[in-house]
């Protein structure tokens, strides 16, 4: 049965700051799923990771339907006027356009899709990250698909041995979409030498080289890009099948043990570690750290079952503690170095601003 997983994202308002959306506006987005989604959806699962509400959606009518995406679209507006009147922070904040066009893309909210012939037994993972780029899967992602320090079915299965097909993005060409295909292992130093620079390059999807099937899709949206000003930072998801050709479920969480330094946190200007928390986590820290949740699914006909959080054993405690200290070490610095990111990547018009009346009172000195 040909199945389409549609994963559609957005922040449309937060309590406290950039804390978790309300119980009233996360109902609210559920409820004009469930009502309008019968017919259309074969199964939904409505999350929140930091400010940011998900919606997990499976149907038959392949990527980038009108539908669905308009289904998304007018939740997050239903969404936006309750945001409203609870006076809640950044209401419709990623709703960066007025009126839907037939496809979210572009609009603001991050989209990953990927259709697919369901397997006798579908297994797959969800991710949210809050508070960072597109570009804090990259690293993840490349040791799960590409490293067999990392995932030992890459040697010990003969549907595995094959390697992967990497497409990646280039995130900032704002004229189109300007992608790469790259295999592992064959292209191996390749493709880390486009990931080790997450801002600008990203995995968009990939796809087992021995099935010809997609293991991986990736929200590739950069805010800036599409208002042309900060907006927030992008909070991408992704979808990941796992098991048989495509690596386990064990193998493509480990990475995230590492606790990386990602793009993020406050005013979306900070390198931070990004932290795995569990299901329905807020923000906290210095609008932060990063965060990123996995919930678990098996399907069936489309349908889900309960998500399990993958981040909740008790191992990851220790991961967060870890994180904890990484933050804590990198926020001494202030503003200094490292800590920050990149000037060319500086989202904020204020010290942009600031920058060029300064470079406009240098002088040659003889």
């Amino acid at each position: 049965m040909q199945i389409t997983l549609s994963v559609i994202k957005a922040d449309i308002g937060s309590i406290g700051g950039h804390i978790c959306p309300s119980r009233r506006l996360l109902e609210t987005v559920r409820h004009q799923v469930q009502e309008h989604g019968t017919g259309l959806l074969l199964d939904s699962y409505i999350s929140y990771t930091g400010d940011d509400i998900a919606i997990v959606m499976s149907h038959t009518r392949g990527v980038a339907d009108e539908a669905v995406h308009a289904l998304a679209w007018d939740a997050f507006m239903a969404g936006t006027e309750t945001a409203r009147e609870q006076g809640l922070y950044g209401a419709g904040q990623d709703l960066l356009k007025e009126a839907f066009s037939g496809n979210v893309r572009g609009m603001g909210p991050a989209v990953a899709e990927m259709s697919f012939d369901e397997r006798p037994n579908e297994p797959f993972l969800f991710f949210a990250a809050d508070k960072t780029d597109p570009g804090c899967y990259n690293l993840a992602l490349y040791l799960a698909f590409a490293d067999p320090m990392n995932t030992p079915g890459l040697m010990l299965s003969p549907s595995m041995k094959e390697g992967f097909r990497f497409l990646i993005m280039d995130v900032s060409h704002t004229e189109g979409d300007r992608i790469i295909e790259l295999n592992a292992p064959d292209d191996l130093y390749d493709i880390a030498a486009l990931l080790r620079n997450p801002e600008r390059y990203v995995i968009e999807s990939i796809w087992s080289r021995t099935s010809g099937e997609q293991a991986v899709s990736l929200s590739t949206s950069r805010l800036h890009n599409i208002a042309g000003k900060y907006t927030g930072k992008d909070d991408p998801v992704l979808l990941v099948r796992v098991q048989k050709t495509f690596p386990a479920t064990g193998e493509i969480i480990a990475p995230y043990a590492i606790g990386p330094y990602v793009a993020g946190a406050m005013r979306g200007s900070h390198q931070m570690p990004l932290m795995p928390v569990q299901l329905n986590s807020g923000i906290s820290y210095f609008d932060g750290p990063p965060v990123v949740s996995c919930a678990a699914f098996a399907m069936h006909g489309g349908r889900f079952t309960e998500a399990v959080d993958v981040f909740a054993h008790p191992f990851w405690d220790k991961v967060r503690d870890t994180v904890s200290d990484k933050a804590i070490g990198m926020r001494r610095q202030g503003f200094f170095g490292a800590a920050m990111l990149p000037m060319d990547e500086l989202e904020y018009t204020g010290i942009v601003k600031t920058l060029e009346a300064l470079d406009k009172r240098f002088i040659i000195r003889d």
